[in-house]
């Protein structure tokens, strides 16, 4: 199961950096992808993929990195108003690197975005990248961050790249850990009701994956810090988001409508996430799924892509399955384990610094109720 490490000491405290030496690299186990377990409906139930997040408990932040095999194709859409990202530009179709190494999603706003540097350390070792000829590999890590430095204790506290590092050393074909692990340890929702309210809810990363009898299999992995609610698109219902002077879930279309909504701050929300498929894709065709997978966005979060959002999605294709399908229908099933993920990302995230969750509300959907 991937590890859940606490940091101390970090170097964002002038610290030193985390003790113990990791393990001498061993490249066979870092580039050897073991087939998913059957009963595995999380991101790695995508064969070519392993997952590891690291989480800091001083403050509840932390990564999430994503790893993938040889010749894995990828795309990005970022629709939010206020995105902090990495290497996105190199994932436009009309650009000559066609492959990614591995993904890493963070909390700690723009310093967040320092994990992806732990990544490519990781991978370098393990000489896993672009080749460059005589000068060794250069690893393709792209990253998007969340803004959660205002959750918890000291803002100072935030993931770096050892935080990237060991999440990328931790990372496994298991069924992803979900809740308040990885960049959804800060993440909350709802913050649309302006002063007065109850305040937000916690929520964190979530995961999905649909399978199809032919073989065909995607799924979605998420870290949801909106500003608006989660809905449960099955049936319309607030699973979490703003609340009420009572504490009770007062929902944010019903403000907007009565006017007494609000946009959060720019740049202090952000919904990240990452759709893969086993199937084969072009760049092109990834970045249509990416495009695609938003919808699940707009069925699970409301109100969803504002000014004050950073929303991002992140696609891969690892062609893993030797069948065809038509990546229209790829993107349609990418929207749909989005969707799924963003409203698990809800049910399993715990109460933290004195944000309830929705199982602290019995707001959870009877279907998803274990």
């Amino acid at each position: 199961m991937t590890r859940i490490i606490s940091a101390i000491g970090l170097v964002a405290l002038g610290g030193t950096a985390l003790a113990q030496a990791p393990a001498k690299p061993d490249a066979h186990s870092a580039t050897t992808f073991a087939r998913p377990a059957a009963d595995n409906n999380t991101l790695t139930a995508v064969e070519g993929v392993k997952v590891g997040h690291f989480t800091l408990n001083e403050r509840p932040t932390g990564c999430t990195v994503v790893l993938f095999k040889d010749g894995t194709t990828g795309g990005v859409d970022v629709r939010g108003g206020a995105p902090g990202t990495r290497e996105t530009d190199l994932l436009n179709p009309v650009n000559s690197v066609q492959i990614l190494n591995a993904i890493t999603l963070a909390g700690g706003s723009a310093y967040g975005l320092d994990a992806a540097t732990g990544v490519m350390r990781w991978l370098d070792e393990h000489h896993i990248g672009y080749p460059v000829g005589a000068a060794g590999v250069v690893p393709i890590v792209p990253a998007a961050i969340l803004f959660d430095l205002g959750f918890g204790k000291d803002p100072r506290i935030r993931p770096t790249a050892d935080c990237g590092y060991r999440a990328a050393e931790s990372a496994s074909e298991a069924s992803v850990p979900e809740g308040n692990v990885g960049a959804g340890a800060g993440a909350t929702v709802g913050k649309s009701g302006g002063g007065g309210g109850g305040g937000p809810m916690k929520a964190g990363i979530g995961s999905a994956a649909i399978k199809l009898p032919s073989g065909l299999v995607v799924a979605a992995i998420v870290a949801v810090n909106a500003v608006g609610d989660i809905i449960d698109p099955a049936t319309g219902q607030v699973v979490a988001g703003v609340r009420g002077p009572d504490g009770k879930l007062a929902d944010a279309r019903k403000l907007l409508r009565q006017g007494g909504g609000r946009d959060g701050r720019a740049g202090e929300n952000t919904t990240i996430g990452i759709v893969a498929t086993n199937a084969r894709l072009t760049k092109v065709q990834a970045q249509k799924v990416a495009q695609m997978a938003h919808d699940g966005y707009a069925r699970a979060i409301a109100p969803v892509h504002t000014p004050a959002d950073g929303d991002t999605i992140f696609s891969a294709a690892t062609g893993t399955w030797d069948g065809d399908a038509n990546y229209g229908t790829v993107g349609a099933l990418a929207a749909e384990a989005m969707a799924d993920a963003v409203v698990r990302a809800a049910t399993q995230a715990t109460a933290s610094n004195g944000v309830p969750a929705a199982r602290d509300l019995g707001t959870i959907p009877a279907r998803l109720k274990k």
